[in-house]
């Protein structure tokens, strides 16, 4: 008997590959014997592992700090090893859905109209005004707000996404990464990952994603290598993948995609590492590209006469940040970023379209209707990425933003007319205000960027930036986190590479003068300031705001709250220590009869309710 299994026991491993003999030899204890998963190691099933160039590297190096080992073997049997570990029969994403998602739009009518407690786009709603009707968190009960669940990424440190709920499902993200997780306890039912991009430059290196779209039964996000992915998403499943641009010319991507006119709109990154700036829309079943328009025109296009110079080929305004869309004028409005090289425009002379602007433009075609450009000529980084707000008020249809350069902006969206344009900080000196003719800026020579540095305000982070804003109905009111600050900025010659930055100069900070942040509210009436809550931090951090008819302002306040504001006055509510340097904007939605508020904290995901 001992004989027969001797002989059965050798039988089977003669069977093996020899892949699989090693596999079994030096991985199975940990990942077990199918990889997938064991006592002491993760799944390699799954992306993330089985699609990385430098796994045999990463085998014989080990990762000692996580209690993984170096194994030493020869270029042939590590290639049969590796060999082994990519054929292991893979899984959508990473582990089995652990609950049945129902799949039950959203359709195109429930993302321009949301149903009641959902939050299917980016900002919630495609206006791109983060504002909610909910109200059963209000004023008179913010003081029992209390953690209700905690969500969290490996890896992923610094999150800058806005989660999406749609028919009982959450969609968070991380760079290359999605996760479906239910809303009312945060624990997960599918992850999709697949390995960051080696040799990125600027934002898409450094681990910037910030949320996905979605419409019916797919799933949409950007890569940081300027891919767009469609998932299933009820599985996590990849549909299909679409390559936007080259990410060996600098080209990323890093922000939620948009769902306009039955297509899908993606933005690119790289507006300062000298990437061609440009829009596109994509067939939502097929992946197939259905008109780009290009934010930086080639010579003898519109606009092309405002570049004096060959720094158009590398002349960046990026569109980095999710737009809004307003169908009843069937336009999506889109911001763009700074032209390139920064700091210096001796190559770039003129006004340099369509950097630092809103486009509108039409859904189906892609063709431009009409634009405004906020900072002509930029030499400060002054990325037009905020917010581009449609808000219909006093029998208006107006364009409502607040931008990096310090004024505020109110203009017809029907045309891009001004209406007016005012300071929302104190601190500006570039400009002493915007012609209300023109709407062009009257500028200050003296705040022009020189090789031994100029002194200029607002600071190179803006008086704000793409964190979210938010205006309410109820009180006429929109409401901004603010920055008060300057810097130094200098310029010298650039020249364009790949894979690195794309600066003309440099930025330092003002010795001895420290930055302040602000929760304003502003008039949408008149634009004068209403009211203001100062905030105690060190001024760097990227929080948004997000209002509700509770008559609540919910914001990342710079010393690390969580915290609510009254909508109306200002007087602070509530704050919970999250102790974050905040990189992201707050959501809200509903769980049967039950409010969440929800936002990105570090690495985690927190989700609030009364207790």
């Amino acid at each position: 008997m001992l004989a027969i299994l001797v002989i059965l026991f050798a039988a089977a491993s003669w069977a093996q590959s020899p892949g699989e003999a090693l596999f079994s030899r030096h991985c199975s204890f940990c990942h077990g014997a199918n990889g997938r998963g064991g006592e002491r190691g993760p799944a390699i099933t799954d992306r993330n592992l089985r699609q990385r160039t430098d796994l045999a590297d990463l085998v014989r190096k080990g990762i000692p700090d996580k209690g993984m080992p170096p194994i030493a073997l020869a270029d042939a049997p590590m290639g049969d090893l590796v060999a082994y570990m990519k054929s292991l029969e893979p899984t959508a994403s990473g582990r089995a859905p652990a609950t049945e998602i129902r799949i039950n739009g959203p359709s195109l009518e429930q993302i321009v109209k949301p149903p009641e407690g959902s939050w299917p786009t980016y900002h919630g709603n495609v206006s791109g005004n983060r504002h909610s009707p909910l109200n059963q968190i209000n004023e008179q009960n913010a003081g029992r707000l209390a953690p209700a669940w905690l969500y969290s990424i490996p890896g992923a440190p610094r999150l800058q996404m806005t989660p999406i709920v749609f028919d009982g499902v959450m969609y968070v993200t991380a760079p290359n990464e999605a996760y479906a997780i239910r809303p009312d306890n945060g624990r997960e039912i599918w992850r999709f990952r697949r390995p960051r991009t080696k040799g990125m430059a600027g934002d898409a290196a450094s681990g910037i994603n910030r949320g996905v779209a979605i419409l019916e039964h797919r799933l949409f996000i950007a890569t940081d290598n300027a891919h767009l992915l469609a998932l299933d998403r009820a599985t996590g499943r990849l549909l299909w993948e679409a390559e936007m641009a080259d990410h060996r010319e600098n080209y990323g991507a890093t922000s939620a995609p948009l769902i306009a006119g039955g297509l899908v709109i993606a933005g690119m990154s790289g507006g300062d590492e000298g990437a061609r700036g440009f829009l596109d829309a994509y067939d939502p079943s097929t992946g197939k590209r259905a008109w780009r328009f290009w934010t930086v025109p080639a010579p003898g296009e519109p606009g092309s006469e405002t570049w004096k110079g060959d720094d158009w080929k590398h002349g960046c305004a990026a569109t980095w940040l999710t737009g809004s869309y307003d169908p009843s004028l069937e336009l999506i409005l889109w911001p763009t970023g700074n032209p390139c090289p920064d700091y210096n425009g001796d190559g770039r002379l003129g006004d340099n379209l369509y950097a630092n602007s809103v486009i509108a433009l039409d859904p189906k075609s892609g063709k431009l209707r009409w634009h405004y450009q906020f900072t002509p000529h930029d030499l400060w980084d002054w990325d037009s990425t905020e917010t581009m707000m449609s808000v219909d008020h006093g029998g208006k249809k107006l364009l409502v933003h607040a931008d990096r350069n310090g004024f505020f902006y109110v203009l017809d969206r029907t045309s891009g007319k001004l209406v007016y344009a005012k300071p929302f900080v104190k601190r500006l000196t570039w400009a002493s205000g915007i012609d209300p003719k023109s709407g062009r800026p009257i500028r200050k020579p003296e705040a022009v960027p020189t090789p031994e540095g100029t002194k200029a305000c607002p600071a190179v982070e803006g008086a704000t930036n793409w964190f979210s804003t938010a205006f309410h109905p109820g009180t006429g009111l929109y409401y901004v986190q603010s920055l008060e600050k300057c810097t130094i900025y200098s310029k010298r010659p650039a020249e364009w590479k790949p894979g690195e930055s794309h600066y003309g100069g440099d930025t330092k900070r003002v010795p001895n003068e420290r930055g302040r942040k602000y929760l304003r509210a502003i008039d949408l009436a008149t634009g004068e300031l209403r009211w203001e809550l100062e905030q105690d931090g060190p001024a760097n951090t990227w929080g948004g705001v997000l209002s509700t008819e509770g008559g609540l302002v919910f914001f990342g306040h710079d010393n690390g709250d969580f915290a609510a504001a009254d909508a109306r006055s200002g007087k602070l509510l509530w704050s919970f220590p999250a102790n974050q340097g905040w990189k992201s904007s707050p959501m809200t939605y509903l769980v049967g009869s039950r409010q969440y508020v929800a936002t990105a904290a570090g690495s985690n995901i927190i989700a609030f309710a009364l207790k």
